[in-house]
């Protein structure tokens, strides 16, 4: 079984909505897919149950920190997603290190994202499971305008951080209708729903590779 870890220090980020679409993926691609939802709003696994109906639907588990992750999770699971508390810092995210394969962190184009994410990636690289350089940690940048500045001006800072930005998923208020129906842009195939799709494709390739 794969696990990918969905973390971020700042909140509000697209935690959730990238946790939710990735293992949506994963159940269209055919693969039993789990969720564990540490938050304590509970959204992915509210997310979950609303999908338990349709073709491919995704295990929704309650997780905590300081938690086993893979404890409750069936032994025919292909994919775990884990969508961690709201605000973790890199110490906690250690505690789940072991049990993953891949660390992938979604932010905002916006200065108050950037210098909080700054800041968790400085304390992340100084984990020694990440001070070796061998862990996959990848940076997903988030709900992105491309035809403005403050997107491109963000782009530009991210590119510089000691993790590679493996893909950017432009703004859409179709994630935010489709989370409410237990459903993923995965799920659907109009030309419009591809366009946004293709935005994936690298962090696909990416977990691929490692995961």
């Amino acid at each position: 079984m794969r696990t990918i870890l969905v973390a971020s220090s700042k909140g509000g980020c697209g935690k959730t909505t990238l946790a939710s679409n990735l293992a949506a993926f994963y159940a269209t691609a055919g693969k039993t897919t789990a969720l564990i939802d540490c938050d304590r709003q509970g959204s992915s696994l509210h997310w979950a149950e609303k999908r338990a109906g349709l073709k491919d639907p995704v295990l929704g588990l309650s997780g905590k920190l300081g938690g086993k992750l893979k404890a409750k999770v069936p032994a025919n699971c292909k994919r775990l997603i884990v969508d961690t508390p709201a605000g973790i810092r890199a110490a906690e995210v250690a505690e789940w290190l072991a049990e993953a394969d891949a660390l992938v962190i979604p932010v905002l184009p916006s200065m108050i994202d950037l210098e909080a994410t700054e800041t968790f990636l400085q304390e992340l690289q100084a984990l020694p499971a990440l001070r070796r350089g061998k862990f996959p940690v990848a940076i997903v940048a988030n709900r992105l305008k491309p035809w403005t500045q403050a997107t491109a001006a963000a782009l530009e800072q991210m590119r510089t951080w000691a993790y590679p930005v493996v893909a950017e998923l432009r703004d859409a208020q179709g994630y935010v209708l489709l989370a409410g129906l237990g459903r993923s842009i995965f799920d659907y195939h109009s030309e419009q729903v591809r366009a946004h799709q293709d935005d994936w494709t690298p962090l696909l390739k990416w977990l691929k590779k490692i995961a």
